[in-house]
C-alpha cells in the first residue's frame, strides 16, 4: 500500500517553524514538492525536488502515478486559501498545518480575530470587494503583487471608504518582519514587501443602505429627474428575481443603476453586469456606484450588443428594450441558467403582450404583476395621493421539462 502524501505547512522562518517529526518526514521522503521559496529552506535535501509552478492539475496527475514517499510544502495552513483543500479532493493526503499568516498578523496587532471577515484578493480580481466588506468592523485580506496594500488603499479611496485604517504585516515570521498601522493615504503611497497581509479596521460609523433605497438618494438626470425604476417597483422586481448571495445578474437598460446597485447589495459574492446606451445616464450610474459602494461591471451600449461578453446569468432584469425586444429575448432566454429568472418591466399593453408572447414562444412560462402605486403627498394641512405610472412586472422562467 502506497504511503499517504504528507502536506506540511511551513512558516517564513523555514525549518525553525517545523516540529521535529515533520523534519523527520521530510528527511525520509523521496520527493519534496513546494514553491521555490519553501524548497530553498532545504538545500541539503537528498531526494528529488519538484518546484510547484503553474496549474495544480498537472501536479496531481504526476503525483497520482508516484509510489515513492512524497511531502508537499505549503505556506502556513495549507487548508486556509492554500493548496491543501485541492490536493485533499484529488489525492490521498494527510495535512499538517502551521500558523496561518492571518493568525500571525492578528497576533502582532494583539487583536482578536474570531469576529473578523477574511477574504482573499491573491490571484483573483479585486472587483466586487467594495460591497463584500462595506460596513464590516474588521477585515483581513490575503494579497499578491498586483493587489498589494497600495492598490487596496487606492481601491477603497475610490469608493470613499476612508473610515478604514490599514495594518500591514510584512514577512511574518521572517528576519525582515515589519508590522505597522497606516492611513489609506499612507498605504497608497508606500511600497511594501510582496509577502504581506492587510487588516482593515473601521474607525468610524458609516450609513448602511437597506433594501428599498429612496429614489431621492440616487444621482439622476436633470432637469428630467426621475428616470429610474421607482423604489416600490424596484423592490418588487428584485424580489421576483429571487437573488442569492452568489447570483450572477444582468441589468439591461440600467440607466442610473438603481436595480444593479440593490442587486449588488444582495449578491455580494456574485457578480452584476449592467448595460446602458446613454452616456449621460452612465455618468450618474458611476456616481451612484461610488455613493452606495457597489463595484459592478457597467458598459455603454445597446443590448443585445455586448451581452456576449457577460457570463451566463442566474437572473436578468430588463428595464428597457429600446425597440429591440425580440433580439434581447433571444439572447436572454438562450443564456439564462437552469432555475434562473428574467424580470421585465413594461409600461404599455403592447409591450406587455409582446413580452408574454416572446417568452411563451421560447419555452418560458410567465407570471404578471400589475403594480399601481400611489404615494401620499401633503396639501396644506391635509394629505392626498399621487399615482405613479402603472407598471407590468413580468417574471419568466423555463417551463419544467424544457431545459
Amino acid at each position: 500500500m502506497t504511503e499517504k502524501i504528507k502536506v506540511i505547512g511551513i512558516g517564513d522562518e523555514g525549518k525553525q517553524s517545523l516540529l521535529s517529526i515533520y523534519q523527520q518526514w521530510i528527511d525520509e521522503s523521496e520527493i519534496l514538492v513546494g514553491g521555490e521559496r519553501q524548497l530553498a529552506f532545504f538545500p541539503d535535501y537528498t531526494g528529488e525536488k519538484k518546484v510547484l509552478k503553474g496549474g495544480l492539475a498537472e501536479l496531481v496527475t504526476l503525483l497520482s502515478k508516484e509510489t515513492r514517499k512524497i511531502v508537499v510544502l505549503a505556506s502556513g495552513d495549507p487548508l486556509y486559501y492554500g493548496i491543501g483543500s485541492y490536493l485533499a479532493k484529488k489525492l490521498d493526503v494527510d495535512v499538517y498545518p502551521y500558523l496561518s499568516s492571518i493568525q500571525l498578523a492578528f497576533a502582532r496587532m494583539n487583536e482578536r480575530w474570531d469576529d473578523a471577515y477574511v477574504t482573499s484578493v491573491h490571484g483573483r480580481s479585486i472587483n466586487g470587494l467594495a460591497q463584500r466588506i462595506n460596513g464590516r468592523e474588521k477585515i483581513a485580506l490575503l494579497t499578491d503583487e498586483e493587489n498589494n496594500p497600495s492598490a487596496i488603499a487606492k481601491y477603497l479611496r475610490s469608493f470613499g471608504m476612508t473610515e478604514y485604517r490599514g495594518f500591514v504585516a510584512e514577512n511574518l515570521g521572517g528576519e525582515k518582519e515589519h508590522c505597522a498601522f497606516y492611513s489609506l493615504d499612507e498605504m497608497e503611497t508606500k511600497e511594501f514587501s510582496t509577502l504581506n497581509v492587510v487588516i482593515l479596521q473601521k474607525t468610524e460609523d458609516v450609513k448602511a443602505w437597506p433594501m428599498g433605497i429612496d429614489d431621492e438618494e440616487f444621482h439622476q438626470r436633470k432637469p428630467e429627474k426621475g428616470l429610474l425604476t421607482k423604489k416600490e417597483i424596484r423592490t418588487l422586481s428584485i424580489m421576483a428575481l429571487n437573488l442569492h448571495e452568489s447570483s450572477t445578474v444582468w441589468d439591461i437598460g440600467t440607466c442610473t443603476g438603481s436595480v444593479a446597485i440593490e442587486a449588488s447589495l444582495i449578491a455580494k459574492y456574485g457578480r452584476v453586469y449592467a448595460i446602458e446606451k446613454n452616456e449621460y445616464d452612465l455618468e450618474n450610474c458611476r456616481l451612484n456606484q461610488v455613493k452606495f459602494r457597489t463595484d459592478f461591471t457597467v458598459i455603454q451600449g445597446k443590448a443585445p450588443d455586448h451581452l456576449g461578453t457577460f457570463p451566463d446569468p442566474d437572473a436578468i432584469f430588463i428595464g428597457g428594450t429600446a425597440g429591440s425586444m425580440e433580439d434581447i429575448l433571444n439572447t436572454c432566454c438562450s443564456r439564462l441558467k437552469k432555475e434562473g429568472r428574467i424580470v421585465l418591466n413594461a409600461v404599455t399593453i403592447e409591450n406587455l403582450m409582446k413580452a408574454v408572447d416572446g417568452f411563451k414562444s421560447r419555452g418560458f412560462e410567465t407570471t404578471i404583476t400589475l403594480a399601481q402605486i400611489s404615494r401620499s403627498k401633503p396639501i396644506l394641512n391635509l394629505t392626498r395621493f399621487d399615482a405613479l405610472n402603472p407598471i407590468y412586472i413580468i417574471t419568466a422562467q423555463h417551463k419544467k421539462g424544457e431545459l
